[in-house]
């Protein structure tokens, strides 16, 4: 049981390391988007998705720890979690601890590094509508108002001052 315990103390400790790792990187993902840096922002995604996918192993190795405490235990994998091995294990004060720390500190880690993504994602639909607005500047711009010319029919004819539909006149 000992040597169980000390390998999810372990596994936690590495997932604790690559969060924060994570956290780094968004946080620098932040002023790249700020600055509008768009190969920079690529090149982060890009380590972030390599982090992403260690604590995704990290987890698999997580999962088959606690399952393994769970045997020994007789409890319920499915069910047992870290704040209930943390009460089982009264008994044992030094194991005890260790979890409780390491449970806290990836707790208070993953809430940053949510925090921190969630004020990105925040920036990004923000450029996403500006780069909008600008677009409708852009094409209301090209389009002049219409003019005040009537048909037969006493409607406005639709003609639009200045507009051409094409970029290039051969006739020139």
């Amino acid at each position: 049981m000992a040597s169980l315990m000390e390998n999810l103390v372990d596994v936690l400790d590495k997932e604790c390391a690559l969060y924060e790792k994570l956290l780094g990187l968004s946080s620098q993902k932040t002023s790249i988007i700020v600055k509008g840096d768009l190969e920079a922002l690529a090149k982060i995604t890009d380590e972030e998705q390599y982090v992403v996918g260690d604590i995704q192993t990290l987890e698999k190795k997580r999962i088959e720890a606690m399952t393994d405490i769970a045997n020994v235990l007789n409890m319920d994998v499915n069910s047992l979690k870290l704040t209930d091995l943390i009460r089982v294990l009264e008994k044992r004060p030094d194991d005890q601890k260790k979890l409780t720390v390491q449970r806290d500190r990836l707790s208070q880690v993953a809430g940053n590094v949510r925090r921190v993504n969630g004020q990105n994602q925040e920036l990004l639909k923000s450029s996403i509508e500006m780069v909008q607005f600008e677009m409708n500047i852009i094409q209301a711009s090209k389009t002049a108002p219409q003019t005040a010319n009537y048909s037969r029919a006493a409607g406005t004819t639709g003609d639009r001052l200045g507009y051409t539909s094409g970029g290039f006149d051969a006739k020139q």
